[in-house]
């Protein structure tokens, strides 16, 4: 299908058609009110009208936990205790006995994701000795029926631990199996408390079914650079640079500059990426320094109205806004390259041979020849866009409308 966006502004740029064959933007020429859409398209095309709203790229959930949702049911009391195990536990109490069952609940959240602009994602699927592949395959299930209208990833998600349960490490390997896309891992210290063991088996039965890694770090301080170094140490051992993602990872600034500025040099001679959900802790390594090392770094809802926090909402633009909110951004270009990570910084996390943002004032991913991944979103600038967060949206995958108004298509 050939499709025409008309009269639009590429992130917030002049008045421009934006032309879309086999799944890619061809062309994006300056508006001309007086030219036919036919004309424009040399060919017979679906024709979207832009009516002046803002181009963007579609959003990019890097980290979300599309088996824990209770998006779309009764507001919950929130009854987790502190730390990993006592959340882990309360959900492991609770996840069954929701109002709706489990597959409902994913399919739901998945298509309000879409709805509000999300088409490409990567989503954690809990796999312990108590679910075993239960939510795996309601994930992997809703990936399926979702597939025309959003690319998803699964991550094989090790929650309760790779060590504490006997009979976790062949249910994370039967997983991988079916068709995990990513091996995971969690806080190797402070959960199994055997860090060598934990992160050999994470990096071992990643390089067996030639899968990248996501290691979910909670680690504060010391703590957490210790993990970060032995994930460092394997990474360039086993030659697996562009395939690690360390998500969280929210202290690992905390310790000193010295250190701040070795684990980002490090990160970006090694490319491993970092996934933030826009938490509201001290001690983040900063945004503007690791773009202007080229690290890669994605942005995720985490868990949505679930059972470990009453927090998210479906909606990317709106964690967007928080990310800015949490890093006290307020100039524009500060608050813009946060909708630049939420997007094609996400993208890159997906898929290392992506455009890469060079910078905070970089903003790729509408140019001839890019994946027509695109978000029309109404605003005045794209800053205005994040501080608003409007509802007149239209959602594009694969150079096809799939959702409009918020409703899918």
């Amino acid at each position: 299908m050939t499709t025409l966006i008309r009269a639009v502004r590429p992130w917030g740029q002049a008045l421009s058609d934006v032309l879309i064959t086999e799944g890619k933007i061809a062309v994006v020429e300056p508006h001309d009110p007086a030219r036919p859409a036919a004309s424009a398209a040399r060919e017979p095309a679906a024709v979207v009208e832009g009516r002046g709203r803002l181009l963007v790229p579609s959003f990019s959930d890097v980290h979300v936990h599309l088996d824990s949702t209770r998006i779309g049911l009764p507001f919950r009391e929130h009854t987790g205790g502190p730390g990993v195990w006592a959340m882990m536990m309360n959900d492991r109490l609770n996840w069954r006995n929701a109002e709706v069952p489990l597959q409902e609940r994913v399919n739901n959240t998945l298509g309000r994701m879409i709805a509000r602009g999300t088409t490409r994602v990567r989503s954690y699927a809990q796999v312990d000795v108590d679910c075993r592949l239960e939510r795996f395959e309601a994930v992997a299930a809703a990936k399926d029926q979702f597939r025309d209208q959003a690319d998803v990833e699964i991550i094989a998600f090790p929650q309760a631990g790779l060590l504490l349960e006997e009979g976790t490490v062949p249910l994370m390997e039967e997983a991988l199996k079916a068709g995990a896309n990513v091996m995971g891992g969690i806080d190797p210290c402070s959960l199994d408390r055997d860090p060598a063991r934990h992160l050999d088996i994470v990096f071992g039965l990643a390089e067996k079914y030639q899968v990248p890694i996501d290691i979910h770090l909670h680690e504060p301080g010391e703590l957490g650079v210790f993990s970060t170094d032995l994930v460092l140490e394997r990474t360039r051992a086993l030659g697996m640079q562009g395939k690690v993602t360390m998500s969280h990872a929210y202290q690992l600034g905390r310790v000193s500059e010295a250190t701040t500025r070795r684990l980002i040099e490090e990160f970006a001679e090694l490319d491993i990426s970092m996934a933030s959900v826009a938490p509201a802790a001290a001690g983040q390594l900063p945004l503007p320094m690791l773009a202007e090392a080229g690290v890669r770094v994605g942005l995720g809802e985490d868990g949505q109205r679930d059972y470990w926090s009453p927090y998210g909402n479906t909606d990317m633009l709106d964690r967007t806004w928080q990310l800015a909110f949490t890093h006290g951004f307020r100039k524009d270009e500060l608050i813009e390259h946060c909708l630049a990570i939420a997007t094609v910084g996400g993208a890159s996390v997906l898929d290392p041979s992506a455009t890469r943002l060079k910078g905070t004032a970089h903003r790729p991913g509408l140019d001839a020849g890019d994946p027509a991944e695109l978000l029309l979103l109404d605003g005045e600038t794209v800053a205005s866009a994040v501080m608003d967060r409007g509802t007149d949206r239209t959602v594009i995958h694969r150079g096809r409308v799939v959702a409009d108004g918020l409703e899918l298509v």
